[in-house]
Parts: structure tokens; C-alpha cells; sequence
């Protein structure tokens, strides 16, 4: 049971995922299928496991859930509250990379890389949803690789407003083309500083990624304030 628990602390076992067949786990843990049997029935009680129709265990969904979706629809339905969002993105994520690059395996890096690799082949596809998922599931990625479990399950409970608020980023930024390449350019140096382990860089890399997608949100907004003062102002003298 402490071997399952463990496995879903660390990650191994995400919210939703099927477990694998009992003779392998059996055989992983060294146990009886019986033993194995009677700790995937407590954690069942203990509701961080169930059984779904048709066969199978699964990992609860509402593991890491720290924000419940009303308050994810709340957040994600009120523009003011967008730069909330970046600042705790910011503090969190500086935090993941800096111990990504610290403590992150050769697995890690590997998959780091291909969430890397994903985010390079969907770069020229336009695509802000599905750029916004490929974002999101990077940085999960370096926050997999920070080997901490209580920084992970935050940022994993987050992962759906995370993804709302890089999509509504992208749609904003797509509007200025000369935006896509430069966080592209964020992207690699985390990357790379994770890869080189070195956690100083890697953190600044990640503030530096979060403060111009701020910054350039506001000035976004700042010019779309002046429009539409300017439009009042004609249709008050025309």
C-alpha cells in the first residue's frame, strides 16, 4: 500500500491513469496478488483509487485538485485576474525549474526532451489550443523533473486553468507576430539550462519567459485602452 502511495505521490501514477495488470505489480512490489488485492481495496476506501465499469483500476481524478472547477471557471472567466495567475505561475514554475535542473535524472531530461520536441513540431502549425496544450504539458514536464512532490501536485492540480490562461496568452500574442519567436527562444533556454543542470540560469530563464508574457499583456492592453479612447473621441466629434 505505501508503494502505491508512494508512486502516486511522486508522479508515476497520475490523476486518471489506469494501474497496470495485478501480476505485474505483484511481481514489482514482490507480494501476493492477494496482498496486492487487499491494499488497492483500502486505497479504494480511502478514495484515491477506483474501479471503473468494463475492468481496470484507476488513480483518482480528484487527486491534486486544489482548485475545484467552480473556482477554475471563476478565475478563468475574469480577465483582472490573469496577472494574479502569472505572478504565481511565476514564483512556482522559477521554483521547478531551478530544482529541475538540480535534480532532474537522465529520464527527466529525456522526457523533458521530448516535451521539447513536441513544442518545436507544433510551433509552425498556428494552432493556439493546440500550442497552449503542448506549453502546458512542458512545463508539467520540468515540474515532473523538480522531484518535489508538493510543488507537483500544486502545479498539476492548476494544469487545467494553467492551460486556459496560456491559450487566452497566445491568442492575445498571436496578434504580434514578433511574440512567437522570442518565447520560443524562452522555451529553449529553460530547456537548455535544465539540461546543462544549471539551476541559477534555469530559474532566471523561467522569470525572465513569465515577466515579458506579462509585460506584453499589459502593453496589449494598455494599446487597446488608447484605441478605443480614440474611437470614442471621433465618434464624439463626427
Amino acid at each position: 500500500m505505501q508503494q502505491l502511495e508512494s508512486m502516486i505521490l511522486e508522479g508515476t501514477l497520475k490523476p486518471g491513469q489506469k494501474l497496470p495488470p495485478e501480476r505485474e505489480l505483484a511481481a514489482q512490489f514482490e507480494v501476493s496478488r492477494p496482498s496486492l488485492r487487499e491494499a488497492i481495496q483500502k486505497l479504494t476506501a480511502r478514495g484515491l483509487l477506483f474501479s471503473r465499469h468494463g475492468g481496470g483500476t484507476y488513480v483518482s481524478e480528484q487527486i491534486g485538485a486544489s482548485f475545484i472547477d467552480p473556482l477554475q471557471e471563476l478565475l478563468s472567466s475574469h480577465d483582472e485576474f490573469l496577472y494574479d495567475q502569472l505572478e504565481f505561475r511565476d514564483a512556482l514554475e522559477g521554483l521547478s525549474a531551478y530544482y529541475a535542473a538540480l535534480r532532474s535524472t537522465e529520464a527527466d531530461k529525456q522526457m523533458l526532451t521530448r516535451a521539447y520536441q513536441n513544442l518545436l513540431s507544433v510551433y509552425e502549425k498556428n494552432d493556439p489550443v493546440l500550442e497552449a496544450k503542448v506549453d502546458a504539458e512542458f512545463h508539467m514536464a520540468i515540474a515532473e523533473a523538480a522531484h518535489n512532490v508538493v510543488l507537483l501536485h500544486t502545479l498539476r492540480g492548476l494544469f487545467s486553468m494553467l492551460e486556459k490562461s496560456i491559450v487566452s496568452n497566445l491568442k492575445n500574442l498571436f496578434q504580434k507576430k514578433e511574440s512567437r519567436p522570442v518565447l520560443l527562444k524562452q522555451h529553449q533556454a529553460m530547456y537548455d539550462a535544465i539540461m546543462a543542470s544549471n539551476p541559477e540560469q534555469a530559474r532566471a530563464a523561467a522569470h525572465e519567459h513569465l515577466v515579458f508574457v506579462e509585460d506584453s499583456l499589459l502593453e496589449m492592453r494598455r494599446e487597446e485602452t488608447r484605441i478605443q479612447r480614440s474611437l470614442r473621441r471621433v465618434q464624439t466629434t463626427s
